[in-house]
């Protein structure tokens, strides 16, 4: 694994998901990168669609976040963080078995596929990594992702690419209520660094 690491923190939305309709959605992303300055810069994307599902948006939100990653014009090694088991399981598992098919499989049509050659082309742009974090266990940078997709779908808002992150501010919001307590948003990111310096690779299942 080489390059500059990027953790990309996403998450999904659809409003009445499930319902008959059309029920608007959004996704959300936020992208952690180290400058050259040694700082690390954080930025926003989130995406919406007037009529979709939550995994659809799942794989929009991931593409369009590795594209606006790729415009740094660096092969970055990225570890995509995600509690959809539909993208992360996907990504992982299915994607390599169908392209080896020639993208087919044997238990019918592939549900998305144009999203999911979108998605397989963005990420080969990269050194890709993905990894599980379960969902709504007050994981500050996961609950900021769901806080920017809910948004985006109630809105209907996106960026025109990637924009200046809201994090601190909400993480501030948030500790004034009195949740993440002495949480230092940096130090998951510089330990991830070290894991990967060490030569023992991103996690599949994050838990911090």
């Amino acid at each position: 694994m080489s390059g500059p690491i990027a953790i990309l923190h996403l998450d999904e939305s659809c409003l009445g998901n499930g319902r008959e309709g059309e029920n608007p959605g959004g996704g959300g992303g936020l992208i952690e990168v180290r400058s050259r300055s040694g700082k690390i810069e954080r930025r926003d994307v989130f995406l919406h669609q007037p009529a979709t599902t939550n995994n659809r948006m799942a794989l929009e939100g991931a593409t369009l976040a590795l594209e606006l990653l790729a415009r740094k014009g660096a092969r970055f090694a990225a570890l995509m963080v995600s509690d959809s088991q539909y993208l992360v399981k996907g990504m992982r598992d299915w994607v390599p078995v169908w392209k080896a098919r020639g993208w087919t499989r044997k238990g019918g049509p592939i549900e998305n596929l144009e999203l999911w050659k979108a998605l397989d082309a963005a990420a080969r742009k990269h050194d890709v990594q993905w990894a599980w974090l379960r969902g709504h266990q007050r994981h500050p940078k996961n609950e900021y992702a769901d806080w920017l997709a809910v948004r985006a779908a109630r809105e209907q808002r996106s960026t025109d690419g990637a924009v200046d992150s809201e994090f601190d501010e909400w993480l501030a919001g948030a500790q004034e209520k009195g949740l993440y307590a002495g949480y230092d948003p940096d130090a998951g990111f510089a330990k991830l660094e070290e894991r990967v310096a060490a030569g023992e690779g991103f996690p599949l299942v994050l838990v911090e």
